[in-house]
């Protein structure tokens, strides 16, 4: 037991490190998400203080900042927004919860195994209301319209997954473009809020958003790694979901795609019967396949492709931390 909490205290200072850049405003982050995550009502402030702790690692609110100061100066508007991206993204797994069925995340119960379905869909909601509120409150129209747009793209983007369940034919071109309008999507909003308000070009705007978008699309194929060989211990979160929910991910897809017939057909019926552990099932054909191996380099691809955009911004800090950061995300098992 002390092995896997010292891997997990170790993972999240090496994490953490990544940020020591914008240390102080991070703080700040973190301040207006408390201010912001509270009710008069006590249940409601429950539901709402828990959903804050659900939050976890901050990806997006700290590319955002590291976006604003690889091109200039972090001003309030971008901590601000740094809030309402931390919002959505809660919002967005305390559904994906929901409809995975998953009952860990971060280490913590899920919103829907502690207080319910209902509760849990409410708590999204009020997530999702609160941040377009408080993006309102910079006066900024293009604010609200970038994150207006992302937001309906990630929820299409959910759909589009729903309706993949149980479609083993999935193809490798339909999976990225599912992963791209929900991970990528938000990242790369990120990315390109914290550019433009530090007064990027339209050039630099544009690399900052394509570098969040390969960088989520990198993150999105590891944490499908994760979710068929990740320990849940160390994640914090439910694993096996995906496969439990027939949702096809990159290494599944490329396992299919290279089986001949007669194996691919003979995997599909043992996935599909709902007999025993589909993660189980599924391990002695990845020992015999690249799948696994392919993903992981599908993955090197995109974080490479991220690392290509950067030279954009001036070398300093703030680009030396968004290179590192696709390293991590490329190594990390949480």
């Amino acid at each position: 037991m002390a092995s896997v909490v010292q891997r997990v205290d170790s993972a999240q200072r090496a994490f953490g490190s990544l940020f020591d850049h914008v240390r102080g405003d991070m703080a700040k982050v973190e301040e207006l998400l408390r201010a912001q995550l509270r009710s008069a009502d006590p249940y409601v402030d429950q539901l709402v203080k828990h959903g804050f702790r659900l939050g976890g690692k901050r990806l997006r609110p700290a590319l955002l900042l590291l976006a604003a100061s690889a091109v200039g100066t972090i001003g309030p508007a971008h901590i601000t927004l740094a809030v309402v991206m931390e919002m959505i993204h809660t919002a967005t797994l305390i559904h994906d919860d929901i409809l995975d069925e998953a009952a860990l995340r971060r280490h913590l119960d899920t919103v829907n195994a502690r207080w319910g379905n209902k509760s849990g869909v409410l708590l999204g909601d009020f997530l999702f209301s609160h941040a377009f509120y408080l993006a309102a409150t910079t006066d900024s129209a293009y604010a609200c319209r970038a994150i207006g747009r992302s937001t309906n793209i990630v929820c299409e983007g959910e759909m589009r997954q729903i309706n993949s369940r149980g479609r083993l034919e999935l193809t490798e071109s339909e999976y990225f473009e599912i992963i791209d309008g929900k991970t990528a999507e938000l990242c790369a909003c990120c990315s390109r809020l914290g550019a433009h308000f530090a007064g990027a070009t339209v050039e630099q705007e544009d690399a900052m958003d394509r570098y969040g978008r390969n960088l989520g699309m990198a993150f999105q194929i590891v944490d499908d790694l994760l979710d068929l060989e990740g320990d849940e211990s160390v994640t914090g979160k439910s694993l096996g979901t995906d496969l439990e929910q027939l949702k096809p991910t990159l290494p599944l897809i490329r396992l299919l795609a290279t089986l001949p017939a007669a194996d691919r057909a003979e995997l599909q019926q043992q996935l599909s019967s709902g007999q025993g552990n589909r993660r189980a099932i599924l391990e002695p054909w990845l020992k015999r396949s690249d799948a696994l191996a392919y993903a992981r380099n599908t993955a090197l691809r995109y974080a490479q492709a991220a690392q290509r955009d950067l030279p954009s911004f001036a070398a300093g800090p703030a680009r030396d931390v968004l290179h590192r950061l696709t390293e991590y995300v490329i190594r990390r098992d949480v």
